[in-house]
């Protein structure tokens, strides 16, 4: 193909994922290496679709990024230029990339949307560029975009061991998709993007009084949480998640300066799920860095728990979904 001329493109799709035993904090910013293990699901109602398309001719002075179609020029653009930049590097080529991205559920809301935004870029960058690549080198890859990324690229059930260098930080999946028919139903109570992303809260964790004594207890946390999902045992499962959840926002709300993520309806329905829980129905609630609520609970009771959810004042709509793949190349339209 001549020289003036030539395309590279890869597109690839990815799932958010929630995450059960909480990453947050790190000892590496710059590499995004995990403070602690953490474990997560994927979510297969959610997606982001990403193609990447390195072009040399006139036509691409230099990267442009398009989210549902709308063209970004600010933070988020300089982020995913860095990161676009990982791979040229490794290619040994140097030419402007047009990034188009789409996703189907509500961005910067702690629904891990940069888990799945940049799972999916490492996939369709790697393709684009020509890099060769193993389940590892992704996880590793895409884990300096996003740290939660990392359990995007796995299929179902991830666990990501922290390492503590780039080589040995990745996630791997310890039990698939078929495993246990979890569902996760997520009360939406606002869409808007935090004030307060991931990134900048992670660089706080170390500010609180209580992030060493919730890192001194992970392994305990981790460990019961890998046993509960590998033996389906609802009851450990729920009294590990919902600690892990309330631990990671105790330290959060105690950094400096601190990050309020729940709102009003957000403590109403930790409240709620635990008591439906004692009624006999297997739910548990966790929230990442936002407001959000995620019930998780089995198919059986899915439709209960979500009516349920729908009922309360303050959340606008929920969206269920089961476990999820990993991330995936799709052909672009």
């Amino acid at each position: 193909m001549d020289k003036t001329t030539r395309k590279m493109l890869g597109a690839a799709a990815a799932h958010p994922n929630i995450a059960f035993i909480k990453y947050w904090g790190n000892i590496d910013d710059d590499l995004r290496l995990a403070a602690n293990d953490s474990i997560s699901m994927n979510l297969a109602a959610l997606e982001t679709a990403t193609s990447v398309e390195f072009i040399e001719d006139d036509s691409l002075a230099s990267d442009q990024l398009f989210i549902n179609d709308t063209r970004i020029v600010q933070d988020a653009f300089d982020r995913v230029s860095k990161f676009i930049d990982i791979a040229r590097n490794m290619a040994g080529i140097d030419l402007p990339a047009k990034v188009e991205s789409f996703t189907n559920f509500p961005m910067g809301a702690g629904i891990a949307s940069s888990a799945a935004a940049f799972a999916a870029l490492s996939l369709a960058t790697a393709e684009a560029a020509g890099l060769e690549y193993s389940p590892e080198f992704l996880s590793r890859y895409a884990r300096r975009g996003s740290g939660s990324a990392c359990r995007s690229i796995p299929s179902g059930f991830v666990e990501w061991k922290a390492g503590n260098t780039d080589e040995t930080s990745y996630a791997t999946s310890f039990a698939d998709v078929t495993h246990w028919n979890l569902v996760d139903c997520i009360a939406i109570i606002d869409e808007d993007h935090k004030p307060v992303g991931s990134t900048a809260g992670h660089a706080l964790a170390q500010t609180s009084v209580l992030q060493q004594a919730r890192l001194d207890d992970t392994p305990r946390r981790f460990e019961a949480c890998k046993q509960a999902i590998l033996d389906k045992d609802f009851e450990r499962f729920a009294e590990v998640v919902e600690q892990d959840s309330t631990i990671m926002h105790a330290v959060m709300m105690t950094s400096n300066p601190s990050l309020f993520y729940w709102a009003p309806t957000s403590v109403h329905l930790m409240k709620v799920i635990p008591n439906l829980r004692r009624s006999g129905i297997p739910v548990c609630f966790t929230l990442d860095a936002g407001p959000n609520v995620h019930a998780i609970t089995t198919q059986d009771y899915a439709k209960t728990v979500e009516e349920t959810l729908h009922s309360v004042d303050g959340v606008k709509t929920v969206i269920k979904s089961k476990v999820g793949g990993g991330t995936h190349l799709r052909i672009k339209k």
